[in-house]
């Protein structure tokens, strides 16, 4: 058996959680999740700007935090934390930590190669709209194919204590030291989804042990010291989802069950680069205090393609807020409303979306929210998009001024007029499999 503990589930998760998972009992490997699309465009915008960067930078000095752990208790870490530039972020680790053996994983960025690549005819269609990437090429900003486990896997083999990836499977974190470690084999399909369905449910870390949990929230005990989950995975692909003892949170088959569901199409086909998972062959039980337990799971064959994930502007937007006290305060905000759209008509400004929300009557639920007759307050919350940015700039210049010449109790605008930002739009599209080709290296 293997405890494989994740300790990150976004860019920008709970710095203390990859720590004490380390330091609060045992674990074997240690995986940490950083990537979103959206995060992908982020790092890419890094990269063309300086060529050391294009990586999650808070990774490299987590490691250092914790490299004398790693040391100690033989503890290996997966992460996808490279971004676009995985050699820089491995490069800083050596740096900080010139003890540790840091190994890559490359292949999965694409953007260099996109022209060559539609030249030859690989259109990398919209997956949405069925549209080919031409049409936004000069626009685009990042493509990155979706890697498996198996090329961490290799990593894990040449003895690194990190491995850095850039644009890997969010499960593949998960499935590859079991993949090294169990042996497992690229048709051994039902393992392989059993390793992925483990994955799946800690990729969004403590989400699975009560954070953002519907059932029942108010009874979860501990928040503030929150446990992460640990895999508890054996050969026959079996495991079990915990966590340390005396951490906060709550694990049991309600909370996993919910976290199942994350994402899900299909419940039949879950599809990843390493096998195709069917969720509806999972049987599961609560198996003591914090701990539930899987069993049953099947998989099928690995699809002939690979997902790509790219960005691209599209344009800009701007969102303003404003606070309305009651009495009346509905009322105010909703004529603020109104002001602010007659006085963009009038100064002739056309957007590609304009939107309201009135946050405390409504915005979340919409028709389905409990009534408030008169709530006391509202947020007014307006935005645009378009392609000019002159309009949009022109736009936040708008909401300030009711402050004085609009409804009265307008508060909440101390930062003044909202900022002007670059849209960066997702763009899914399909590549065949052997176009791309990993590469894995230990940098010395």
């Amino acid at each position: 058996m293997i405890r494989i503990a994740n300790g990150q589930g976004f860019w920008g998760d709970w710095l203390e959680a990859p720590v004490r998972l380390v330091e609060d009992g045992p674990v074997d490997y240690l995986i940490l999740d950083y990537l979103a699309e959206i995060t992908m465009s982020i790092v890419q915008k890094q990269k063309l700007e300086n060529p050391a960067l294009g990586y999650a930078r808070d990774f490299p000095p987590l490691i250092a935090r914790i490299a004398r752990r790693i040391r100690e208790r033989n503890i290996r870490v997966v992460a996808n934390a490279g971004g676009v530039n995985p050699r820089a972020c491995a490069r800083e680790i050596r740096r900080l930590c010139p003890d540790l053996r840091v190994a890559v994983v490359e292949g999965d960025d694409i953007y260099p190669r996109l022209d060559e690549m539609l030249g030859r005819g690989v259109e990398l269609r919209n997956m949405e709209t069925g549209a080919p990437l031409d049409q936004v090429r000069d626009r685009v900003l990042s493509a990155n194919a979706y890697i498996g486990a198996f090329p961490l896997a290799e990593a894990l083999a040449t003895g690194a204590d990190v491995v850095v990836a850039g644009r890997c499977t969010d499960t593949g974190l998960a499935l590859a030291p079991m993949i090294h470690r169990f042996g497992w084999t690229e048709t051994q399909w039902d393992l392989l989804a059993a390793g992925t369905i483990a994955g799946h449910i800690v990729e969004c870390g403590a989400q699975c042990t009560g954070g953002n949990c519907q059932v029942d929230w108010t009874s979860i005990p501990d928040f503030a010291n929150i446990g992460y989950p640990i895999i508890e995975a054996e050969p026959d692909g079996s495991f079990a989802i915990t966590k340390h003892p005396g951490t906060g949170g709550r694990i049991n088959s309600h909370v996993v069950k919910e976290q199942l569901l994350y994402e899900l199409g299909d419940p039949r086909a879950y599809i990843t680069p390493d096998c195709v998972a069917d969720f509806t062959s999972i049987r599961l039980s609560d198996d003591g205090p914090d701990r539930v337990r899987l069993t049953g799971i099947r998989g099928g064959p690995r699809p002939p393609m690979l997902k790509v994930s790219a960005s691209y502007t599209d344009g800009w937007k701007a969102i303003g807020t404003l606070v309305y006290s009651w009495p009346d305060a509905v009322a105010k905000a909703q004529a603020a409303d109104r002001i602010v759209r007659e006085r963009l008509r009038r100064l002739g400004l056309a957007f590609d979306a304009l939107h309201t929300e009135f946050l405390g009557a409504g915005a979340c639920h919409g028709p389905a929210a409990v009534p408030a007759a008169d709530p006391p307050e509202v947020q007014l919350r307006i935005g645009v998009r378009g392609q000019d940015r002159k309009a949009v700039e022109r736009f936040t210049r708008e909401l300030i001024p009711l402050v004085l010449n609009g409804p009265p109790t307008a508060t909440g605008f101390g930062d003044g007029k909202p900022p002007v930002r670059e849209i960066v739009a997702y763009w899914p599209a399909l590549v065949p499999r052997e176009e791309i080709v990993t590469r894995v290296e230990v940098v010395e």
